[in-house]
């Protein structure tokens, strides 16, 4: 099947669903959907008279991946019938039923929006690089390029361990050194104190390099706030910070009528409580709140339940919750000269609108992590109008829709800036040949650009599948005690948080020192010497490590059916294709490791993430390890770990 077939498949699905004239499970739809006329169902209710009979030559597995798609994207709903709430069937939702008239779904995929192209080395840029070789000569072609490119607008796409953050800085360097670029007129943004702090580091005592603008978009409009403080706000106004957040949520529950206790229990189910403290599930809440106060202020809306998708009772009392403390937190910061990093991107764009003599020049503009910029600040670079543009960025490392980010404009860059230097790095200096031939695989049908490896390395990668979540856990506990490996390059990753809180409870009774990097805390614990670390893979994004473990790579997981984050959910996010995201965030998590990397599920099989391909490169193990070891903390047999794990131990 062509690739453009291949993309609207998934319609099949959908008209299935509308042609069968009352609710099914998955087995009788895909039996419907492969043609199986032995199907009681299908012949008691002679759906095989069906248009959509017998449409696809697909297997189970692939069949069962595009139903997990269109329920992660709301084009069809799991409803429970005749008032048991664990019989659950598939339809189509109202949204499916548009899609199959008007399909746009296969527009948000990576693939349909991107064709990478070749890096271009002409023979000017041959001669160039020779007469710089002694800058340069640790760098590969396309580092080169991505340093010395004389194009106004630059795009680097820069892959998992290519180096993106040495490009950056290199370029800063020769666009100084080189080009006679007045250092005070160059800015570079990242999105992330660390990256503002490692940028700093890199350049400081080279040349004038201390007077480059190095800033993330935060503690750039923030300056610029504070100098402009009588022009934006009547009062003096200063960044709230976690203590402010906290006394706000607790008179807004109290304005309410409400207490923290209590909006737990309605905000959170059992199972998103499972695991956490109550502590843990306030300070979820909080986010949530803030969150909601600034995806609508992003988008110059009112809070309101109109950009909600609620279903039932219970969500229109979360609903209900959610906008009466996000409301109040709004008007209390307003009286109270407070804001935070959304106010600080929305005033300075207003004010520099407002104010065209204040807006700041600069000759040159960096961007790092270009993949997960949003639309006000792609707004406020817009402002700047700066002569000349570099952005660096990786679509296949693209995580945060959720969050607001939008892939669409490193997509969309050549559309953009048509006469463009679109340049490509591909050599991996982080992992193993056969790490990157495994997430070099797991992401093929996006359309990018293979991966190329510089390190060679014995092949240690493995799939293991347990009994049961803490069989899990005590096997990557095992691992980690008998490894010689330090302890601060080992990482725990995972999908939620609860699975993180779980683990780290197991270790602490061990005596395992760890720290704990999650979405939730207040401010990340940097890696400690002789540590393990343990996080969720948002949080770990832009790390590395010798061994890295993904634990719960099974299809709850990854992708991930459930939330943490009830309201977020209710918000009407279209903009970008749900389950390609998680599919992305898979990739980054096997992206984190340098020399060793194990994939471990409990259940009947792993995700479907794991393609026929990885099947093919990697090595699996059942392992029947029984959870009552983990409770009394009996070890694994040493010649288990030996077998299993040859290479390290």
């Amino acid at each position: 099947m062509g690739d453009e077939a291949r993309n609207l498949d998934y319609l099949f699905v959908l008209k299935a669903l509308d042609e069968i004239p009352f609710g099914v499970g998955r087995r009788l739809l895909i039996d419907f959907l492969q043609g199986k006329k032995t199907n009681e169902s299908i012949a008691r209710n002679r759906l095989h008279l069906k248009k959509s009979f017998a449409s696809m030559a697909y297997s189970k597995d692939e069949i069962n991946s595009l139903i997990d798609n269109l329920l992660m994207n709301g084009l069809i709903q799991l409803t429970s019938i005749n008032g048991n709430k664990f019989w659950k069937v598939l339809e189509l939702t109202a949204k499916g039923g548009r899609e199959i008239s008007n399909p746009s779904l296969y527009k948000k995929k990576l693939a349909f929006n991107f064709r990478e192209t070749r890096t271009m080395i002409t023979e000017e840029d041959k001669l160039l690089f020779d007469a710089l070789a002694g800058f340069l000569h640790e760098f590969n072609d396309g580092q080169k390029k991505s340093t010395t490119s004389n194009k106004k607008h630059i795009l680097c796409i820069a892959g998992a361990g290519t180096g993106k953050t040495t490009v950056l800085t290199k370029r800063v360097e020769f666009l100084v050194n080189y080009r006679s670029a007045d250092p005070r007129r160059i800015l570079a943004i990242t999105f992330t104190r660390k990256a503002r702090q490692e940028m700093i580091r890199r350049l400081s005592g080279i040349g004038h390099l201390n007077l480059v603008r190095i800033e993330t978009f935060n503690s750039f409009c923030e300056g610029i706030l504070r100098l402009y403080n009588n022009l934006v706000y009547d009062q003096p106004v200063r960044v709230v910070n976690y203590r402010d957040r906290v006394m706000m949520i607790n008179k807004a529950l109290s304005k309410l009528n409400s207490n923290i206790n209590g909006v737990i229990n309605l905000y959170f189910s059992y199972a998103q409580r499972r695991g956490k403290t109550d502590e843990q599930l306030a300070h979820m809440f909080m986010n949530d709140c803030f969150f909601i106060r600034d995806y609508f202020k992003f988008r110059n809306q009112q809070i309101e339940h109109s950009s909600l998708n609620v279903f039932d009772k219970t969500q229109e009392k979360i609903a209900d919750l959610v906008f009466g403390v996000s409301n109040y937190i709004e008007a209390y910061m307003k009286k109270h000269g407070l804001r935070d990093f959304s106010d600080q991107l929305i005033d300075t764009i207003n004010l520099l609108d407002e104010h065209k003599e204040l807006i700041p020049e600069f000759d040159h503009v960096l961007i790092d992590e270009y993949q997960d910029v949003n639309s006000s600040q792609i707004r406020l670079v817009d402002i700047l109008s700066p002569e000349n543009l570099f952005c660096v960025g990786d679509p296949r490392q693209s995580i945060f829709g959720w969050r607001g980010s939008d892939i669409g404009y490193i997509l969309r860059f050549e559309e953009k800036y048509n006469d463009c230097d679109i340049i490509t790095l591909k050599k991996n200096y982080r992992s193993t040949k056969h790490i990157v031939e495994l997430i070099n695989s797991s992401i093929r049908n996006m359309g990018l650009a293979d991966l190329e490896s510089a390190l060679g390395g014995e092949k240690d990668i493995k799939l293991l599948g347990f009994s049961s979540e803490l069989a899990e856990f005590e096997f990557v506990i095992q691992c980690i005690l008998a490894s010689r490996t330090p302890r601060n390059e080992i990482f725990v990753l995972a999908r939620t948080n609860r699975q993180l809180n779980e683990l780290s409870e197991i270790m602490k009774s061990r005596g395992i020192k760890h720290v704990v990097r999650s979405d939730e805390i207040r401010k990340k614990p940097v890696i400690r010497e002789n540590h393990v670390t343990l996080a969720t893979v948002h949080a770990i994004k832009g790390m590395e490590a010798e061994m890295v473990f993904v634990v719960g790579c099974n299809s709850i997981n990854f992708p991930c059916k459930g939330t943490e984050h009830p309201v977020i959910e209710m918000v009407k996010m279209d903009e970008y294709d749900k389950e390609e995201e998680e599919r992305r965030l898979f990739y980054v998590a096997m992206s984190r490791a340098k020399k060793s990397l194990y994939l471990t599920y409990s259940g009947r099989r792993p995700t479907n993430f794991i393609t026929k391909e990885m099947w093919n490169i990697l090595e699996e193990r059942q392992v029947g390890l029984e959870p009552k070891a983990n409770i009394k903390g009996n070890k694994l047999s040493a010649n288990l770990i030996t077998r299993l794990h040859p290479p390290r131990f």
